[in-house]
C-alpha cells in the first residue's frame, strides 16, 4: 500500500473516532450511571460522615440534613411564611396547652398562668402515620417475629440492613412518642438534651435513675455488654399515653419555648420494635444500628448508607398524605414559590448525596450540572458573585448565562467578641469600665472585617438579637447608639476620635496606662492557632492599635481555650451562637447572670450579670409575643448595649445557588425537613448537562494523528524487513 494511502486511512480513522465520540448521548465526565439520566432524582453532596442518625443523639447540622427527611416530630415550620410559624407535622394540630395546679387540676378560666405548678402539652397523633418498610416489623408464617431473636445462621449472612430481605410496616402510635422521650432520658443513649429536659419534664430525672439501675441489673443477669432494656416497662411521671390517639407531656411551671422543641427530631416517634431489633448482639459490630439506619415515618428513608461513597434517600412508600402550602409571603407567587400550591408531597423520588471532601471538585460538578444546588466557597466567590453600586449582591454574567439563581438570607446567628466581665481591667460596671469597652467597640471596625474576611457575606450586628428573631428591629429603629450614629437616616460607625475620647475618660489617654506610662496591654484568647487564622488575628491587633492599645494573642487548642473560659481566666475572646429555635430567649439567655460560665457552667461566656437585665429575663421568657413582650425585650437590649459586654460582631449571610431546573428553593433557616418541597425538571437538567459537557476531543485526535504519522515510517520499515527476512 502506498505511503500516502496509509496516511489517508489513518486520518480517516481519527476523524471517525472524533465523530463517534461527538455522537454519544452521555457526557464522558458524567459521574452517575447512564440509566439515571432523566430520572426524578435530586443530586447533592456531603463532606463528612454523619456520626449520629439516631434522633436521641443527633444534634449536628450535617446529621439533621438526612434525618429530618426521615423522622417526623409533632410540629414543623411553615415552609413559606415569615416570621417562622409552627404548624402540625406528625400531630393533627398544635398541642393543647393546659396550665394546672400542684394536684394536676386545670386552672380555672381567667387564672394567672404564671401561678401554674405545671403545664400540660396534649398532642393528638395523625391516624395515618405509618413507618417505612423495615425488618424490625417483619413476621414469620406463624405470626412470630421474623428477625427476633436472630439465629446464628441469619446473623452470619448479613453485613448491612439491606441483607434482611423481609420487611413490613405499622402505624405509629402515641406510645411511640412516649417511648422516644424515655430514650432521651436513658443514660446509655447520651442524649445531648437530657440535662435540659431534666429541668423541665416531670419525672425525667427519676426515670433516668430507675432505667439506669434496671440496665445495670440486666447487664449482670445476661452478661451482655449492651443488652436491650424494654423502656416500656418503666414509667415516667410526666409523660403519659391518654388514649389511642393522644399523649401528654407535663413540664414544671411554665416554659413557653418548649413548643419549639416539639419541632425537633428528638421528639419524633420511635417504634420499640426497632430499638429491640438493633439491640440484638452482633449487629452493632456490623454497624447495623440506629446511628446508621434510621426508622421513621417521614417522606424518605435511607436506602443506602455508604459514607465513603454516597448516601441515598428514597421515597417512603407508606408516607401519609401531605400537600404543598397554598399560602406564602408577599412576592412568593411572583417568584414561583406557589406554582405547586396544593400538590401532593414529596415531589422527588430519590436524593443522591455523593461524598465530596474538597470544595473545588464540588463547585466544578455544580457548574457542570451534576449537583442541583450549591453553596459558595471563598475560592469561588468572585467567579459567582458581583456587587452593584449600592452594595447589593448579584450573579456574574457567566452565572446568569447558565440560568443559575441566587438566594441570600441573613442567618439567625451571631458571632461576637466578648469581654470577661469578671476581669479587673475590661470587666466591671462603672462608667470608666463601660467607656473602655465602648471605645474598643467603636475602634474594631466590623464592617471592614466583613468586607475583608467574609466576602461581604454578613451584616454588622446591633445587639444580641439577629434578624428573624422576635424583637429584632432594623435600620433607624434598631441601631446601637453607643457605637453608631444616624447619618441620613442610616447608622454609621462613630469615628476614632470619639473612641479616643472615651478611652481617656476610661483613664487611658492615648491608650497609655497612667500608672506605668506604657501602652495598655490586653489579652485576646483564641482557639484559632493555624496559619489560616494569622491574617484575622493581625487584623484584630491593628484595630486595638488605633487606640494605642497593645493586644497580645494567646492562642491555644480548643480544650485549653474551653478550660480558660470555665475558669474565667480569659480576658477577651470571640464566640458565636446559632438559634436552636426562633425565640429571643434563645439569645438573651447568653447574657443572663444565672447562666454565667464560671459560676454556673452556663452559656453566658462573658459572665455578664446586671440585676436589671436578670430581673427582666424571666418575665420576657414567659410572656407571649405582643407589645408587652416587645417592650421588655427592647429594655433588655438597651441595658446590654449600654454595658457593652460584647463587641456585637456580625450576623452571617447565607448565599446559595441553584440551577434553573431546581424549584421551590426558598431559604429556611429554622427548618431542616425541606427536601419534600423541592422539585426538579429532569429533562431540562439532561439537556443542559449535554450542552455544558461536550467533550473537547479535537486536540486528542490531533495528537493521536501526529503519533500515528510519527510511528508509521517505523512500522512500514519493520514490515519491510519482515518480508525480506521471509524471502
Amino acid at each position: 500500500m502506498p505511503k500516502s494511502q496509509r496516511k489517508t486511512r489513518l486520518l480517516s480513522l481519527a476523524v471517525l473516532l472524533t465523530t463517534l465520540a461527538a455522537c454519544t448521548d452521555t457526557a464522558w465526565n458524567n459521574p452517575y450511571p447512564a440509566e439515571q439520566t432523566g430520572e426524578n432524582i435530586y443530586y447533592s453532596s456531603f463532606d463528612e460522615r454523619p456520626k449520629h442518625l439516631d434522633p436521641a443523639r443527633s444534634y449536628s447540622e450535617n446529621e439533621w440534613a438526612f434525618i429530618s427527611q426521615i423522622y417526623e416530630p409533632p410540629l414543623q415550620y411553615h415552609f413559606l411564611k415569615r416570621p417562622y410559624q409552627l404548624i402540625p407535622q406528625s400531630a393533627v394540630a398544635l398541642p393543647e396547652v393546659v396550665a394546672v395546679d400542684a394536684q394536676g387540676t386545670p386552672l380555672p378560666a381567667g387564672a394567672d398562668p404564671q401561678t401554674a405548678a405545671f403545664t400540660d402539652y396534649i398532642i393528638t397523633v395523625r391516624p395515618d402515620l405509618r413507618y417505612q418498610p423495615h425488618p424490625a416489623f417483619a413476621h414469620n408464617a406463624q405470626g412470630g417475629w421474623r428477625y427476633w431473636p436472630l439465629d446464628d445462621a441469619t446473623l452470619s449472612s448479613v453485613n448491612t440492613l439491606n441483607d434482611f430481605p423481609e420487611r413490613d410496616t405499622r402505624l405509629a402510635t402515641p406510645a411511640d412518642f412516649v417511648y422516644q422521650i424515655k430514650r432521651l432520658a436513658f443514660g446509655p443513649n447520651h442524649s445531648p438534651i437530657a440535662g435540659l429536659m431534666a429541668e423541665h419534664i416531670v419525672g425525667f430525672r427519676d426515670f433516668a435513675k430507675a432505667s439506669g439501675a434496671a440496665y445495670r441489673e440486666l447487664k449482670r443477669e445476661t452478661g451482655e455488654a449492651d443488652p436491650w432494656l424494654d423502656l416500656r416497662q418503666i414509667d415516667m411521671a410526666g409523660v403519659k399515653v391518654l388514649d389511642g390517639h393522644r399523649y401528654r407531656i407535663r413540664i414544671r411551671g411554665r416554659y413557653p419555648q418548649f413548643i419549639y422543641w416539639l419541632a425537633m427530631n428528638f421528639f419524633a416517634p420511635m417504634p420499640w420494635e426497632a430499638d429491640r431489633f438493633y439491640g440484638q448482639p452482633g449487629l452493632a459490630e456490623r454497624n447495623i444500628t440506629l446511628d446508621w439506619y434510621p426508622v421513621g415515618t417521614g417522606p424518605y428513608y435511607l436506602s443506602e448508607n455508604n459514607p465513603n461513597l454516597r448516601m441515598v434517600l428514597a421515597r417512603n412508600p407508606h408516607y401519609h398524605r401531605e400537600h404543598y402550602p397554598t399560602e406564602g409571603m408577599p412576592g412568593d407567587r411572583e417568584a414561583g414559590m406557589l406554582d405547586d400550591a396544593g400538590k401532593t408531597l414529596p415531589f422527588i423520588d430519590r436524593a443522591v448525596y455523593s461524598l465530596e471532601k474538597e470544595a473545588i471538585p464540588r463547585w466544578n460538578k455544580f457548574l457542570q450540572g451534576y449537583y442541583d444546588a450549591s453553596g459558595i466557597a471563598s475560592d469561588s466567590f468572585d467567579q459567582a458573585i458581583q456587587f452593584g453600586s449600592g452594595g447589593e449582591a448579584g450573579l456574574t454574567p457567566a452565572m446568569r448565562e447558565r440560568g443559575i439563581k441566587l438566594n441570600t438570607a441573613v442567618e439567625t446567628s451571631i458571632f461576637y467578641t466578648g469581654f470577661n466581665m469578671a476581669d479587673p481591667v475590661v470587666g466591671g460596671y462603672t462608667e470608666k469600665a463601660r467607656a473602655l469597652r465602648r471605645a474598643i467597640a467603636i475602634a474594631v471596625d466590623i464592617e471592614e472585617y466583613i468586607s475583608v474576611f467574609t466576602n461581604d457575606r454578613a451584616q454588622a450586628a446591633q445587639g444580641p438579637l439577629p434578624p428573624g428573631i422576635y424583637g429584632y428591629l432594623d435600620g433607624a429603629q434598631g441601631y446601637n447608639p453607643y457605637v453608631y450614629a444616624l447619618t441620613d437616616g442610616r447608622p454609621r460607625r462613630r469615628g476614632i476620635a470619639e473612641a479616643k475620647a472615651l478611652l481617656a475618660k476610661a483613664g487611658y489617654p492615648n491608650g497609655r496606662d497612667p500608672k506605668t506610662g506604657a501602652p495598655l496591654v490586653l489579652h485576646y484568647d483564641t482557639a484559632s492557632a493555624g496559619p489560616g487564622s494569622k491574617a484575622a488575628l493581625d487584623w484584630y491587633r491593628k484595630q486595638f492599635a488605633k487606640l494605642g492599645i497593645e493586644l497580645v494573642i494567646r492562642a491555644t487548642d480548643y480544650n485549653r481555650f474551653q478550660e480558660k473560659m470555665l475558669k474565667g481566666t480569659a480576658q477577651i475572646y470571640t464566640w458565636g451562637w446559632n438559634a436552636d429555635y426562633p425565640d429571643p430567649e434563645n439569645f438573651l439567655f447568653l447574657l443572663y447572670g444565672p447562666n454565667g460560665k464560671v459560676a454556673y457552667r452556663g452559656e453566658n461566656a462573658s459572665n455578664y450579670s446586671n440585676p436589671a437585665f436578670d430581673k427582666l429575663f424571666p418575665r420576657m421568657k414567659n410572656l407571649p409575643n405582643g407589645p408587652e413582650r416587645l417592650a421588655v425585650i427592647q429594655r433588655m437590649v438597651e441595658i446590654a448595649r449600654r454595658d457593652g459586654p460584647w463587641i456585637w460582631g456580625f450576623n452571617p449571610k447565607a448565599f446559595s445557588l441553584h440551577h434553573a431546573w431546581y424549584h421551590n428553593a426558598k431559604p429556611h433557616l429554622m427548618a431542616n425537613n425541606t427536601l419534600k418541597y423541592k422539585r426538579v425538571d429532569p429533562q431540562l437538567r439532561a439537556e443542559k448537562r449535554r450542552e455544558w459537557n461536550h467533550p473537547v476531543i479535537w486536540p486528542v485526535a490531533v495528537i493521536a494523528l501526529v503519533l500515528l504519522i510519527s510511528v508509521a515510517p517505523a512500522w512500514i520499515a519493520f514490515r519491510r524487513r519482515e518480508r525480506e527476512a521471509a524471502r
